[in-house]
């Protein structure tokens, strides 16, 4: 079953002098977890937040988007909110009560489950991502890493079939990054979830997904499994971005390993 198609999908932001997505085409199969990956500014994250409705943007649309068969307008918010779970690239942005226990408790109690309901699965959800002991805390008071935990928490308590996440990487690092790394795909593959994921990074691309949808100045440059993309590049936009990307990032490494090195020499 398609969980999701695109069909000649135009998208203009107001008074924008250009379309921020172009001629879009494209299908979702449910349970597949696929990335949207391109350059800054390409159009991924507008692509991302026209697949809930609450989140997309204003502006001028063309084309079709359909959810389950079924033209995505014209479900209702309270079927969105409980199928298509969505976490922002800073989880602090989604944020909406002050205790650990709540920010888990606080989707389903807006959508008026009872009590009874509401306790077994935010106990459900947190023994599945080890967060019992964070209950009484302030949000405020976790790390980034345990943030996003939470936010993932929060988002699957709702037990939806889509799994939409914004760079959820990308303010992490080191062994808190490979932890949430591992976590999503953890959860994509015991709750069987249809999960899309927008990232600049190809090396994330690559080793996360089924398949990457790659996109330049709005518009679809290929959409493959990653064993496709790596050995039949579509055009040469395709090749460039990988090799350019992932070049800067064994740049960065390297510096870090540098500046490490430099350091320990200052205080040995």
């Amino acid at each position: 079953m398609e969980s999701y198609s695109f069909k000649n999908v135009d998208f203009t932001y107001p008074e924008g002098e250009k379309k921020a997505l172009r001629n879009i085409s494209f299908t979702v199969q449910q349970g597949e977890f696929v990335i949207l990956c391109g350059p800054s500014g390409c159009g991924k994250s507008t692509l991302l937040r026209h697949l809930k409705s609450c989140l997309t943007p204003h502006g001028l649309f063309s084309g079709e988007i359909r959810y389950q068969g079924k033209l995505l307008a014209e479900m209702s918010q309270r079927e969105q909110a409980q199928q298509i779970g969505y976490v922002l690239q800073s989880p602090e942005n989604q944020v909406v009560t002050d205790k650990v226990w709540h920010e888990l408790a606080f989707g389903l109690e807006s959508l008026g489950y009872d009590t009874p309901t509401i306790r077994r699965r935010v106990a459900e959800i947190a023994a599945f991502f080890g967060i019992e002991n964070w209950f009484y805390k302030n949000v405020t008071e976790l790390s980034g890493g345990q943030k996003q935990r939470v936010a993932l928490a929060r988002t699957m308590v709702m037990k939806p079939k889509i799994l939409l996440l914004d760079e959820p990487l990308s303010a992490l690092d080191g062994v808190i990054k490979e932890s949430i790394k591992s976590k999503i795909k953890e959860i994509a593959r015991e709750y069987n979830l249809t999960t899309i994921i927008v990232t600049h990074d190809p090396e994330e691309a690559l080793t996360l997904s089924d398949k990457v949808l790659i996109i330049n100045d709005g518009k679809i440059s290929q959409y493959g499994k990653p064993s496709e993309i790596i050995n039949e590049p579509g055009n040469v936009f395709v090749k460039n971005f990988i090799l350019n990307q992932l070049e800067i990032k064994r740049n960065n490494i390297y510096q870090l390993f540098c500046n490490y090195m430099n350091q320990q020499a200052v205080t040995a």
